[in-house]
């Protein structure tokens, strides 16, 4: 079971980092326009394997909550769109009120789903604190991993001038290094540690941004080689992080909880990843003025940071019994 539940994150985070370096080999070799293509064919594959997959039922057919339905969507709408387009907008008034806006109907929604004859979030998931910092846990990494994936590619394309696939495959060395360590943590290490590979995989991941930034310093104006091996740490890191960690935040959900826990930790994931672009690609286009290196340095600061505080947040969780 371990291995079963562990073998989620690995498969979602090594998917997120091959993304870039496959899409820049497309890019590439075609164009960018692509990338709307390349989407067609595993989704037929997907829909080709739906009747392979066993389905669990629940025993009574819940009704769909419209109300909650409507409040979820516009409330995430509301703090999504400011988060990607606010830099480039400027920041003005209305964005902040539609931010501000969107963080009232979401607390309105928690609110109603208290209320809910069926729900769409099960209000158990939230009895103990283990789960509710499994979505914070997942937030703060999936912010960092998709923040600093976007403050590379930039670096490599503004401040050096290079072409898309010399960025994207700069990723590769990450990719690389946490489907080793995933598989490595999953067949290995965390029936042996449990859920304490957990913060060794951080302090790793922290070590290859710190390490990152020692490169950037040392290589302000040349293609930073070192990087590379910098990159590795931090996915190796990542690797040996996500297998205990969805393992053990997936360890407290009961059969009737799957479908709201399923669905709470894709949204959280996709937020914390337009979060960390927003909040990682600001910094550096905010400090961009002083050099692209200086720039990725202030952004990898603030991901080191960000890794700190999920050490905190990853500390409470606790696998259930």
């Amino acid at each position: 079971m371990a291995k079963a539940l562990g073998s989620i994150g690995p498969v979602m985070g090594l998917a997120a980092i091959c993304g870039p370096v496959l899409g820049a080999v497309l890019t590439h070799a075609l164009s960018w326009r692509a990338a709307f293509l390349v989407n067609i064919p595993p989704a037929a594959a997907v829909l080709a394997a739906v009747p392979v997959l066993r389905e669990d039922r629940a025993e009574r057919r819940p009704r769909l909550d419209i109300t909650g339905t409507i409040l979820a969507v516009t409330g995430a709408a509301l703090v999504v769109y400011p988060l990607i387009q606010g830099n480039s907008a400027g920041w003005p008034g209305w964005m902040w009120a539609m931010l501000a806006g969107g963080v009232l109907v979401l607390a309105v929604f928690g609110l109603h789903q208290r209320r809910a004859g069926d729900p769409l979030i099960e209000p158990s998931l939230f009895r103990d604190r283990g789960f509710p910092a499994a979505l914070v846990t997942s937030t703060l990494l999936f912010a960092v991993m998709n923040g600093l994936m976007v403050v590379v590619v930039l670096q490599i394309q503004l401040g050096l001038g290079r072409d898309v696939l010399n960025a994207g495959l700069t990723l590769l060395p990450w990719s690389a290094a946490m489907a080793a360590a995933s598989w490595l943590a999953g067949a290995r290490l965390v029936p042996r540690f449990g859920p304490r590979l957990m913060f060794a995989g951080l302090a790793i991941m922290l070590a290859g941004v710190c390490a990152a930034i020692a490169v950037y310093r040392a290589c302000p104006d040349a293609y930073p080689w070192p990087l590379l091996g910098a990159l590795a740490v931090a996915g190796a890191g990542n690797g040996l992080f996500t297998v205990p960690f969805f393992t053990a935040a997936l360890s407290r959900v009961l059969s009737h909880e799957t479908g709201s826990a399923a669905g709470l930790l894709n949204a959280v994931q996709q937020f914390g990843g337009t979060l960390g672009i927003a909040v990682l690609g600001t910094a550096f286009f905010r400090t961009l003025p002083h050099g692209p290196a200086s720039a990725a340095q202030v952004a990898f600061g603030i991901a080191a940071a960000l890794l700190a505080v999920t050490m905190l947040s990853a500390a409470l969780i606790r696998p259930r019994a």
